[in-house]
């Protein structure tokens, strides 16, 4: 028997595409836990200042283990990082007023709507051709997060804004895929971080900011979210984009809401059949768009953007938060 002509996952581009597509499955898990901690630390801190401090931990984590990194970023990039920074700012903060108005299951799902509207703004503003797997892919994912978090939906001023958060979302995950190519991701997610925490404090200015939380649940949330769900994750996400698809990256974030039900577990819940099931059809999901990825025809140099490009960039280092002897 003879080998076969393509191999199903080419040695190179697939190291690095499952590298990223591992990396950002961490990421999801430590998003997954965010939900009741965020509700826990708003009950005592006002939204804006919450946004705040965990941007500002994060912003300041970064700069202090890589200061020299984040100074390379050229001009175009810290405008790119900034108007990312809006994106991801307005997302995160209608996610947080919008827990204040509906459940964190609810929440969980119409954040993952991001899902739909990656494909959808990929198509239809970029005119990019997104594949049929991707296609699939996206529909059972949407399907799966259904099964998992839906009870009866009311559409109602939380799931309104959430539904602005899931759009911002996908915004944050298009412009990465064009703003990261050629760019260090570290530098990047710091100019993201630094915008949202300058704009988040800004905006709490007339109510009185306060950075320092008031009680331990705040201080626990600004945190586990400033120093895990921020500073790590952003870089991580922003690195992992430069190896995969907007479209293959949205489908494996939309593994948070599972990963918010086994926390769930944990704490005591029981998962239904139904919510078995969706977690499922989403993992089918995320398995659908790689193996439709990685069969791809043959190596080649550059990332799998997914949507019928071949954005060719030299291969990004993975991303390092660890201290070193320079900076």
């Amino acid at each position: 028997m003879t080998a076969a002509r393509h191999p199903l996952f080419p040695p190179h581009r697939n190291r690095q595409g499952l590298v990223a597509v591992a990396l950002l499955v961490g990421v999801t898990a430590v998003w997954g836990s965010t939900f009741l901690v965020i509700q826990d630390a708003t009950d005592t801190m006002p939204v804006l200042d919450f946004m705040a401090a965990r941007f500002t931990v994060g912003a300041l984590v970064l700069a202090a283990l890589r200061p020299r990194r984040i100074m390379s970023l050229d001009r175009a990039g810290w405008a790119g990082g900034a108007a990312l920074g809006i994106a991801l700012g307005t997302a995160y903060t209608l996610q947080v007023f919008g827990l204040r108005h509906t459940s964190a299951t609810i929440s969980a799902f119409v954040t993952g709507m991001f899902v739909v509207f990656t494909p959808l703004l990929a198509a239809l503003v970029l005119r990019r051709r997104v594949t049929p797997a991707a296609w699939a892919g996206t529909g059972l994912a949407f399907a799966g997060l259904a099964l998992l978090t839906l009870n009866g939906l009311r559409i109602g001023t939380g799931e309104l804004l959430t539904l602005g958060c899931a759009l911002g979302i996908a915004l944050q995950i298009l412009g990465t895929d064009t703003w990261a190519a050629g760019r260090d991701p570290y530098a990047l997610a710091f100019a993201q971080m630094a915008t949202v925490a300058v704009a988040a404090s800004l905006a709490a200015l007339p109510g009185g900011l306060s950075l320092l939380p008031p009680d331990r649940a705040a201080w626990f949330g600004v945190v586990w979210t400033g120093v895990f769900a921020t500073a790590a994750a952003l870089v991580v996400q922003t690195w992992a984009q430069t190896r995969l698809s907007p479209v293959r990256v949205a489908v494996v974030l939309t593994l948070e809401p599972a990963f918010a039900a086994l926390v769930g577990v944990f704490a005591g819940d029981v998962l239904s059949a139904r919510q078995v099931i969706g977690s499922l059809l989403v993992l089918l999901a995320m398995l659908l768009v790689e193996l439709r990825s990685t069969s791809a025809t043959g190596p080649r140099t550059g990332t799998d953007t997914g949507t019928g490009t071949d954005r060719r960039t030299e291969p990004a280092a993975v991303p390092r938060l660890a201290p070193s002897s320079t900076p």
